[in-house]
């Protein structure tokens, strides 16, 4: 039987999160819940808080929020599902839509990976990976929690890689695919991190993210909430995934696994389709790859999709079979549910059945030593 896997789900940090698990020296530093003068709910970043009337952050974080604009205006944390941040009620939504494995990622502590201070990152994403410790042990089968780290500072991103590898068991980190430090995924100075996650078997998911102090393609451009989510989520990840295989990453680090997450997963073909043709025509232009860019993301890549997305009905004929994991997104905005591994399966209906079982587990157990 098909084990169902879902490669990008997330949770939802509680209020209490800051006051059980942050220490008190960077309590107030850190992104942060906390009501406005109108006791509406808000992101605080240090003493500002986030004043977007439109975009009330809770609106993001619960299935269907921002289906209109009456709906995101009444939303508050305490609306959140409980599945969000309770794992007995994550594991009861698990059972309801048939999954057997949710692999977790952050929400407001994605944030904590963007912050320039190398030190307040750090202490955002400790205090993270302990909560998430504590929520992953009700059911370590079952509940898989993504670290983040912060890449901002190598060495400090080593260190927590290997307390959460070492001490907690995790199976994979996350990083923003954006530039850190205004240096991209390639420059030579994050060798020491690639070299130490493939050392440790420890998978990097590139999570996309419109929080933090990090370039971001489109910003320059675009300022509305819509606009900015279609531009850069895939267009970050694009680019992340041509830095690190011309780049030479890939290359140098033959057993790394990368995952490309959030940003769909129609990219893919068009986008290994072009690498491969400029390398084919001008590949002396980038040294350091060694071999078609196609064929370093199908020997160490995979990449999410959601349960509609248009890539799972031509999968076979596409070959992204090979590296394609389904995720739920839940319990953000934009997930199906109830009813997303239903719609899965209706989408991948008419693939032969192998095909069927690595996008719906194969592939994620693959990507994140799950097996």
């Amino acid at each position: 039987m098909t084990k169902i896997i879902d490669a990008d789900g997330h949770i939802v940090e509680p209020r209490t999160f800051w006051q059980d698990y942050v220490d008190p020296k960077y309590r107030e530093r850190l992104p942060r819940i906390t009501k406005d003068a109108n006791g509406i709910d808000r992101i605080a970043f240090g003493d500002r808080i986030s004043t977007n009337s439109i975009y009330p952050p809770a609106a993001m974080c619960i299935p269907g929020g921002m289906a209109n604009t009456e709906l995101m205006r009444r939303l508050t944390w305490d609306d959140l599902r409980p599945g969000s941040y309770d794992p007995h009620a994550r594991l009861a939504d698990m059972d309801a839509e048939a999954i057997d494995i949710s692999v977790l990622f952050p929400s407001i502590g994605l944030g904590f990976v963007g912050i320039r201070d190398p030190e307040l990152s750090a202490a955002g994403c400790r205090a993270y990976n302990d909560w998430m410790a504590d929520f992953c042990h009700v059911a370590p089968a079952r509940l898989r929690s993504v670290a983040p780290v912060p890449l901002n500072d190598v060495e400090l991103a080593l260190a927590e890689m290997r307390r959460v590898v070492n001490k907690h068991g995790v199976k994979a980190v996350v990083v923003r695919s954006n530039p850190y430090n205004d240096r991209r995924l390639s420059d030579p100075a994050y060798d020491p991190f690639w070299a130490e996650a493939q050392e440790l078997g420890c998978t990097i998911a590139l999570h996309a993210a419109v929080t933090g102090d990090m370039p971001t393609a489109g910003f320059d451009r675009y300022h509305d909430f819509f606009q900015r989510m279609i531009i850069s989520h895939p267009l970050e990840q694009q680019m992340a995934c041509m830095d690190i295989i011309c780049g030479g990453v890939l290359d140098k680090y033959p057993r790394l696994r990368v995952a490309f997450l959030e940003a769909g997963g129609g990219w893919i073909p068009y986008w290994l389709g072009r690498l491969d043709e400029f390398y084919e025509k001008i590949g002396h232009m980038v040294p350091k790859a060694k071999m078609k860019p196609s064929e370093y993301f199908r020997r160490q890549c995979f990449c999410s999709c959601e349960p509609d997305d248009v890539s799972l009905k031509a999968a076979t004929a596409l070959g992204v079979d090979e590296y394609l994991m389904w995720a739920l997104d839940y319990p953000h905005y934009d997930c199906v549910f109830p009813g997303a591994v239903k719609e899965l399966r209706e989408h991948c209906a008419g693939l032969p059945e192998s095909s069927q079982r690595r996008i719906m587990g194969d592939n994620a157990a693959r990507c994140y030593g799950l097996q």
